[in-house]
């Protein structure tokens, strides 16, 4: 079955109502240029509020030395990091107490096999931007990302919403998906029809799968 991830949750309410709805894992925002950055004071409200088996996903940029950031996430009881900048397998090779998933944003020069360097939990998948880290609500090129699954455990993300994410199932079976302007109000609010609607197409294409055999 595939997993979802409701990111950019800023308040205990959405996240209560992600975990309701089934979501397996929310996201909170800690580069501090995003619309939807938490402090880690409210991050840990949030987590507090979170039932038993729904995982708490920090995401950052370029946040500097790793074992300080296994410290701050240790801190707030965040159950891995997602890293949205430039950190090299290296980078993520020292982190160890918690998972890691890196993100790579989908250009059109990108090659899935520069996946293979990095040895991580999952690897996150997200349009590409000049200008922005991730979070553009724009998706990307899917048939670019075939064959990423033989690199690791795919996390799907870009512009995903109720409408496409049926069909990016489909079509790349990733192991995940990560969605979260497609379900928001405005940045950083979630609406809980549309998170309904994400999580019911999921499940639909999910279905399908188990049907086809796929």
């Amino acid at each position: 079955m595939t997993r979802v991830k409701i990111c950019g949750v800023t308040n205990s309410e959405d996240a209560r109502d992600a975990a309701l709805l089934g979501a397996d894992a929310i996201g909170l925002n800690f580069f501090p240029d995003s619309p939807r950055f938490v402090t880690p004071e409210r991050a840990m409200g949030i987590i507090d509020s979170l039932p038993p088996f729904v995982t708490s996903v920090g995401v950052f940029v370029n946040y500097g030395d790793p074992e300080a950031l296994e410290d701050f996430a240790s801190s707030i009881r965040l159950d891995a990091v997602q890293l949205h900048g430039d950190e090299s397998p290296d980078y993520c090779s020292m982190i160890s107490r918690v998972k890691v998933i890196k993100a790579f944003r989908v250009d059109p020069n990108f090659r899935v096999e520069r996946l293979r360097s990095y040895s991580v939990s999952g690897i996150l998948l997200d349009a590409y931007s000049a200008d922005e880290y991730g979070g553009t609500g724009h998706t990307f090129n899917w048939p670019q990302a075939a064959g990423a699954n033989a690199f690791g455990r795919i996390v799907l993300a870009g512009g995903l919403n109720p409408d496409n994410v049926e069909a990016a199932v489909d079509q790349l079976h990733p192991f995940a998906v990560d969605v979260s302007s497609g379900v928001e109000t405005a940045p950083g609010k979630k609406d809980y029809d549309r998170m309904y609607r994400f999580m019911d197409a999921v499940h639909r294409a999910d279905g399908a799968s188990l049907i086809s055999g796929k």
